[in-house]
């Protein structure tokens, strides 16, 4: 199909800058001629005119697979790539609006969308396919959404490959692993119930887990309570296979975290929905520890679309997708800092961290340990905050920081993913180098390398030190493999373990193993691994 010429009008547009992102209100564009070379020059033998050949532009726009960023300069460089297309199925889209419209349409959670809901969702977004594409884009890139995964839980851990295929191992007291025992497992085995269901996201908390089919259906086994405390005994029984959540039946979810006191889930939508949080509505209604309703999160973002929720011990963050950027929220208990506002008062609803803003970073990745949280900004800068016990803020110190503080021993390093637990900080860089700091307890930092081993022999170190700076995994750097992400254990209850993916498809644990968590076989009497060690599983 062709493009047609178009009579003299307003026409709108979004031009997404960098840093920060932003709409472009209406202006004024020329007439647009058929006969009329745009980018192109004259007559040249050899080139062609953009305008005569719209579908060709359009296919490869969409093959490259260009960010939305990228499409809103053409627009703002070029009036060929901001006037109607005359393509279906909107004949005023323009070819980058197109071009995002069918990127978008790429996307497993997207395809499944009715005409209404994307509507809805462009205009929640801010009335722009490319703020559209920005927000699938964002939510896949700090979540692994479709692409292999591995969940170090409390005791027991989640492997995902990249075909949905699921595998479990560890402890299993709660029935927490779905095999329909309560019996532990020491290697990796497969959830067969499962069968025939893709599962894009896993979610594990103490003595429970769930998962996430690319249907957005929600499947929950071990402990029955949403608001289960971390060590207690609430639950009235034990769900040892995969139960679908009745109760989540008509919301299309993408992710699930499970903190202490409460769950939440965030819908593809962008909204978030919680269960639990006590009597005292902490998190804006009032529920009870064995509460099975979802509960819409009241306040600042009921109306902003959220990519990536990250639940630590009694609070929740939020990232947010605005036509203005990215953003942080906070909810919840406010000890030590860790809700990133100022001050170590509860937030009973989101409140915007506004520190990112004073220091011109786009948040791209946020993480919630247990007392303190971390993030990865689009050029690569990591900021810390809340509790700074055992060095895992990574400031060189063991202070509390009440806003996010960049890490300034990470300046020369570009992060790509964080990952926080108990007062331990795991931060993987564009190349796949690994660094950690804080807690050393359980060797879960990963530091247990040939010469700390030597040290400690002769008596001279000790092998379960703290690291108050960023220090490099060089175990990890041995393997050979690209890292592209880590997981640790969340909990204060339970001694930490570490998994560590490749780009391949390789899974290496290190760390706490009492229970057959890192899916490695232990003998002489080892409780932990100080070394990282493959696990016999492909998730590739």
């Amino acid at each position: 199909m062709d493009a047609t010429t178009s009579g003299t009008s307003s026409i709108q547009y979004h031009n997404i800058t960098d840093q920060p992102i932003t709409a472009i209100v209406a202006a004024p564009i020329s007439t647009f001629q058929r006969n009329q070379r745009h980018c192109f020059g004259d007559s040249t033998p050899g080139e062609f005119p953009l305008a005569a050949n719209p579908s060709i532009v359009l296919h490869v726009l969409t093959d490259c697979n260009l960010d939305p960023q990228d499409l809103a300069k053409l627009e703002a460089t070029c009036s060929f790539f901001r006037l109607p297309a005359n393509f279906a199925p909107d004949y005023e889209l323009s070819i980058s609006e197109l071009a995002a419209l069918d990127m978008c349409q790429k996307r497993a959670i997207f395809k499944p969308m009715t005409p209404e809901e994307r509507q809805d969702l462009k205009q929640s977004c801010g009335g722009s396919w490319k703020l559209v594409l920005r927000f699938l884009l964002a939510g896949e890139a700090c979540c692994r959404r479709e692409k292999s995964q591995a969940i170090a839980g409390p005791g027991h851990s989640i492997a995902v490959t990249s075909k949905g295929v699921v595998y479990s191992f560890g402890s299993n007291s709660s029935g927490q692993l779905g095999h329909g025992t309560t019996e532990e497992e020491w290697r990796p085995r497969q959830i067969r119930s499962l069968q025939g269901i893709r599962i894009i996201q896993a979610a594990a908390g103490p003595g429970r887990t769930m998962l996430i089919s690319d249907a957005g259906q929600v499947y929950a086994f071990g402990k029955d309570s949403f608001g289960e405390a971390e060590y207690g005994v609430q639950g009235t029984k034990l769900v040892t296979t995969p139960q679908l959540v009745e109760s989540l039946k008509n919301i299309f979810v993408v992710q699930a975290a499970i903190g202490n006191f409460f769950t939440a889930v965030l819908s593809r939508e962008g909204r978030v929905y919680t269960f639990s949080w006590g009597s005292d509505g902490k998190l804006g209604h009032q529920t009870e520890p064995n509460d099975v309703e979802p509960h819409p999160l009241l306040g600042a973002l009921e109306n902003i679309p959220v990519v990536q929720i990250a639940a630590g011990y009694c609070y929740l963050l939020a990232l947010a997708c605005q036509p203005s950027g990215m953003s942080v929220y906070s909810v919840g208990c406010g000890l030590g800092g860790k809700l990133g506002h100022g001050s170590r008062t509860d937030e009973k609803y989101p409140r915007l961290v506004e520190q990112f803003q004073l220091l011109n970073l786009q948040p791209m990745v946020v993480a919630a340990g247990a007392w303190h949280a971390a993030v990865v900004g689009r050029d690569g800068r990591v900021c810390t905050w809340g509790w700074g016990r055992y060095g895992c803020l990574g400031h060189g110190n063991e202070e509390c920081e009440s806003v996010p503080k960049v890490v300034e021993a990470l300046s020369k390093v570009k992060a790509v993913h964080v990952a926080t637990g108990d007062y331990t900080t795991f931060v993987v860089s564009d190349e796949g180098d690994v660094y950690s700091f804080g807690c050393g307890e359980s060797a879960s930092l990963g530091h247990n390398n040939a010469a700390a081993a030597a040290a400690v022999a002769d008596g001279q170190g000790n092998r379960h030190a703290n690291v108050l700076s960023p220090e490099l995994v060089t175990s990890l750097k041995e393997v050979n493999e690209r890292v592209v992400q880590i997981s640790l254990t969340n909990s204060i209850y339970w001694n930490a373990h570490t998994f560590a993916l490749t780009e391949s498809g390789k899974l290496y644990a290190f760390g706490a193993g009492d229970k057959g968590q890192l899916g490695i076989e232990l003998v002489d009497n080892q409780t932990e691994r100080g070394n990282p060690e493959r696990v016999d599983i492909d998730l590739i």
